[in-house]
């Protein structure tokens, strides 16, 4: 992508009323102000709230909140060039159940409140494969410990990738450390327990595995 495409889309997005773009200082220097209040403030309504983190070009979360009318949706992700196109799709479809932050990952127990969430889909994350790059595994202990606290209470996660490494140390970790798993799958395409919304819902990257004939695997889980 070019330097004045990603100008334009950028302020583009400065135009979006869903489209939340704090600075990291905004965030660490003092209580986010939309901490615990994103339901009422920011999507206007006491739904449940369903993050996606790494949200990419924003299709996963356009296409949940359209299959989930019944609960709002937030993409995650720090390349706003990338989720323009979820959140101008959004915004033509009128879509108010939907929206994207801009923001390090890391961040999320600072901008969300305990027992805030009820929700995560961290959907073909960057696997990290380097030892030396565990901690920025988006299924590491770190991050677990994060989820479990801006989670309710019986909240859940959900992991879909291609990447047969993210599924198995996820798995591991997993079992390891005690935590429930509900659902998992090493071919989501070829089980017919596979649930709508991991089978119904594909990205452009995910269409581009699936062409290679890449197998895409889930897991559903709860932290404990």
């Amino acid at each position: 992508m070019g330097s004045k495409n990603k100008l334009k889309r950028f302020k583009e997005n400065e135009t979006f009323s869903n489209v939340i773009q704090p600075t990291r200082e905004e965030i660490t220097n003092k209580e986010f102000h939309l901490k615990g209040k994103w339901a009422k403030e920011f999507f206007k309504n006491d739904l449940p709230i369903v993050l996606e983190l790494g949200c990419g070009k924003g299709e996963y979360s356009v296409g949940l909140a359209k299959m989930y009318p019944e609960k709002n949706f937030l993409g995650i992700d720090i390349k706003g060039a990338r989720f323009w196109r979820g959140a101008k799709t959004a915004v033509e479809e009128e879509m108010n159940n939907v929206g994207f932050l801009r923001t390090q990952i890391e961040l999320i127990d600072l901008i969300f409140a305990e027992n805030e969430v009820d929700e995560i889909w961290i959907t073909f994350p960057d696997p990290q494969i380097k030892y030396k790059r565990t901690k920025h595994r988006l299924t590491n202990t770190e991050f677990l410990q994060k989820y479990k606290k801006i989670l309710k209470p019986d909240g859940v996660v959900n992991l879909k990738t291609d990447s047969e490494f993210m599924h198995g140390y996820t798995l591991g970790l997993l079992h390891g450390e005690g935590h429930e798993i509900l659902h998992a799958n090493h071919d989501v395409y070829k089980n017919e327990y596979s649930p709508e919304e991991v089978i119904g819902i594909q990205t452009f990257y995910e269409n581009q595995y699936l062409e290679e004939n890449k197998r895409i695997t889930y897991i559903k889980f709860r932290v404990k």
